[in-house]
């Protein structure tokens, strides 16, 4: 074996062994639910932004662990969402209520009209 073929196995050693990196990490961010960015890939395995980005194995397996996060809720977006619907619930009650008590008066506001009505009628037969 002449040494160019020596270098290009090594090359090539080298290059599973940052993809197996690559893929260990983001399996391990994944396992442990944090956010998948290449900055956070980059600074906890040393590999460049390009490597993330140029390698189609890699950028696979990135792409399809980002999807897979975008389905997990952050915890504090889940209490936010919690928050936000139960005052849902709150205002909807409040505007059942505010629609019955408008029908009520409504109803109320006919009578006192109707019984208005007949008072000016039985005034105008009085004259």
């Amino acid at each position: 074996m002449n040494k160019y073929d020596k270098m290009i196995e090594e090359n090539q050693r080298k290059s599973k062994e940052k993809i197996c990196l690559a893929q260990q990490t983001i399996h391990d961010m994944v396992a442990n639910k944090e956010r998948i960015t290449v900055p956070k890939l980059m600074k906890k395995t040393g590999l460049s932004r390009g490597f993330f980005y140029k390698n189609p194995t890699i950028r696979d397996l990135m792409n399809q662990a980002i999807e897979e996060q975008a389905g997990m809720i952050d915890p504090r977006r889940e209490i936010l969402n919690m928050a936000m619907e139960k005052q849902i619930e709150l205002l909807n009650q409040k505007v059942a209520a505010l629609t019955r008590e408008n029908g009520e008066l409504k109803k109320k506001n006919e009578k006192l009209q109707k019984a208005l009505k007949k008072q000016d009628l039985n005034f105008i037969k009085n004259l």
